[in-house]
C-alpha cells in the first residue's frame, strides 16, 4: 500500500519525483562510502605508526 502510494505520489511530480529520490540515494552512498574510506585510512594510518 504504502509503495503505491509513493510511485503515486512520483509519477504526479514528473521527472523531478524521479529524480530526487535517486539524487538523495546517490549522496547518502557517497556519504556513506567517504565515511567508510575515511575510518578504514585512519585505522590503517594509525597502525602503521
Amino acid at each position: 500500500m504504502m509503495n503505491a502510494d509513493c510511485l503515486a505520489f512520483m509519477s504526479s511530480m514528473g521527472w523531478y519525483g524521479w529524480l530526487m529520490p535517486l539524487f538523495f540515494l546517490l549522496l547518502v552512498g557517497l556519504g556513506i562510502a567517504s565515511l567508510a574510506k575515511y575510518l578504514f585510512s585512519h585505522t590503517t594510518r594509525a597502525g602503521r605508526s
